[in-house]
Order: structure tokens, then sequence, then C-alpha cells
């Protein structure tokens, strides 16, 4: 048996006692039929062996395997799925803050630069949730929401794909970007509440200061994951184009703060992550998800999966059943 195979009521499969009973009575089917009704037995000495004569002997064991497929259809084969169910219905609300400040145009994620490689795994991150409502801040010089917390993942990607920088005032306002997420969450009645942070730089902007901002998570107990992306000091730094069309670039130094965002996950409950590539990137996501998904384990349970594969087992039963009946009717008629 496979290891993810299961049975939903396992005690139907006591009705597989009944085959010896079946091959019994066949055999003695069998036996009463090998006494010749007629005198005239030159008749059948003169027959001669036909496809009827190597069809006969199937039909005990079509009804075998008929009976059998009934019996493992009744009861419930059944495979769990690797995704696990998750209990609580009403899910996470979710906030994303991400930072659309110039210095996400650095290229030490080249091919790519930051915000594009942020953009790719926001939408990975997007499409592995099943009922939690996301929204997403955006934020350089000041901060705005650009989408409020939905469940309609469709519209959320697109809008994530058609975002830029240089569209807002430039700077870092790391205050004023979890102010605005957490208004977002203020009203929200969802049992879990979070707030995902993703910048490269420092606060040099903004009304409300970073700290303060967390302390107004923590009021609301909502819980902020910090990932601070970039390798920070001097990175490639797009400075245009050459006569070819090609982007030139150049060391740029480009300050970041490891420690702010350490405190601000840190005094909220939740937890920082370093990303200086794509795949830190990645994993770091990847991390916010498994904790996630941890606290809604805590609060509202989880169960597996399952995926029910009767339905050939019955078709096979059916199937076999109907033949039987056909050749018993019409080629392997056997006459008293």
């Amino acid at each position: 048996m496979l290891p993810d195979l299961a049975f939903h009521s396992p005690q139907f499969l006591w009705g597989l006692l009944l085959l010896p009973l079946l091959i019994a009575a066949g055999l003695w089917e069998k036996r009463r039929r090998a006494v010749l009704r007629f005198s005239a037995a030159h008749v059948f000495a003169q027959h001669r062996k036909g496809l009827r004569t190597y069809l006969l002997p199937l039909l005990p064991l079509l009804r075998l395997v008929a009976v059998a497929s009934a019996v493992v259809a009744l009861a419930r084969p059944q495979t769990r799925d690797t995704r696990v169910r998750d209990l609580n219905v009403e899910g996470i609300d979710i906030v994303v803050a991400l930072d659309l400040s110039t210095s996400m145009e650095a290229g030490d994620f080249r091919p790519q630069n930051r915000l594009h490689v942020a953009k790719e795994v926001l939408a990975d991150f997007i499409s592995s949730r099943v009922n939690d409502r996301i929204g997403l801040v955006v934020f350089a010089g000041s901060a705005y929401t650009q989408a409020p917390l939905t469940l309609d993942y469709g519209v959320l990607k697109e809008v994530l794909r058609q975002l830029r920088t240089r569209v807002l005032e430039d700077g870092t306002a790391i205050g004023d970007a979890l102010a605005t997420s957490l208004n977002r969450l203020r009203d929200s009645d969802a049992k879990s509440r979070v707030v995902v942070l993703i910048t490269d730089g420092d606060n040099n902007a903004g009304k409300i200061s970073p700290l303060d901002a967390a302390g107004m998570a923590r009021s609301l107990h909502v819980p902020v994951y910090t990932i601070l992306v970039g390798k920070g000091g001097k990175v490639p730094f797009p400075q245009g184009t050459d006569l070819f069309g090609n982007t030139v670039w150049r060391e740029t130094e480009i300050p970041i703060n490891p420690e702010l965002m350490q405190d601000i996950a840190s005094s909220t409950g939740g937890e920082y992550y370093r990303a200086t590539d794509p795949e830190g990137l990645k994993q770091g996501l990847q991390k916010v998800l498994d904790s996630l998904d941890r606290s809604k384990l805590l609060e509202g349970g989880a169960s597996a999966n399952y995926r029910e594969n009767f339905h050939p087992y019955l078709l096979l039963a059916f199937g076999l059943a109907v033949l039987e009946l056909f050749l018993r009717s019409t080629l392997l008629k056997v006459l008293p």
C-alpha cells in the first residue's frame, strides 16, 4: 500500500472475504454442468473448440474482479495531498510594504535590479496564499496604499506588475510606510494581522519615526516581518545609457540600517531577514510564510486534504459486471 493511501471506510474491506465463497460456488457450478444431459454425446465429440471454449473460464474471473473492485470502492480509497488544508477559515490579513525608492534600481541582483526581483518573488508569495487577504503599501519619500486588503490575487498581482520607481518623491520613509500599513489593518477583525516590510535602505524621510511606528504595531498586536534587500555599501547603480543604448553602471554607496530592521521586528514580535541575492529574498519570504502558517496552525488547527480515488474502482466493477452479463446473454449463453 502506498504511504499516502488511506481508506475512509476500511470496514467494508471485510467484504473481500466473499471472494473465496464465490470461487467455491463457481467450482460447484462447474462440476454440476460437467454432467452430460444429452444421450447424443457424439454431437459434442464432433463439436470443434472455438472462441467460446476459451472465453467461458473468464466469466468467473470477471465476477471476482468486479466484486473486489466494488468492495474497494465502498471502502473509499483516498490519497493525501501534499498541501495542508487550513481550518482557520478567516485566514490572515497581510499588508506588504514595498520600497520604491530609486535605490531599488541597484544592480547587485543582476541581471535584474532589486525591484524587479522583489516583484517576482512577491507575485509567487501572493500565489501561495489561499484564504488570506493581502494589501499593498508602497513608499519612497512618502507612503501610499496601492491596494487595500483583498482576496482578488489576480488584480493584486497586476497592480504589483505595474509598480515603478521614480513615481514618488525619492527617499525612504520607513516610519510612514509602517503607519500606513497599520492604518489598513486597524479596522481588520482577522485573528492574525501582520505587516511584511521590504526595503533596501535606512530611514531618511517621512513624518513618523520607524520606532514610533513599531510602537503602534506593538500596541495593536501586529507583528512586523522585515526583509532588508541588498548588500549595502558600494553597489552597481545605473547612471544612464551609452551611445549604443546599454546601461552604464557605477559603484554607488547606498546606506543600510540592519539594526533598525532588527529592532522593528523584535519589538513587534516579528522576525528579521537579510536578502543579498534573489535566492535570499525568496528564502526570506518563504520563512515569513512558514512563520505565518505556524501561527495559523496554533490558532485554528489544520487538517490534511484528501482526494477521493474510489471512482476508478467503481467504474471497473460496473464495467466488468455489464461485460459478464452481456457475454452470458449472448456469446457465452449456457443452455440447460
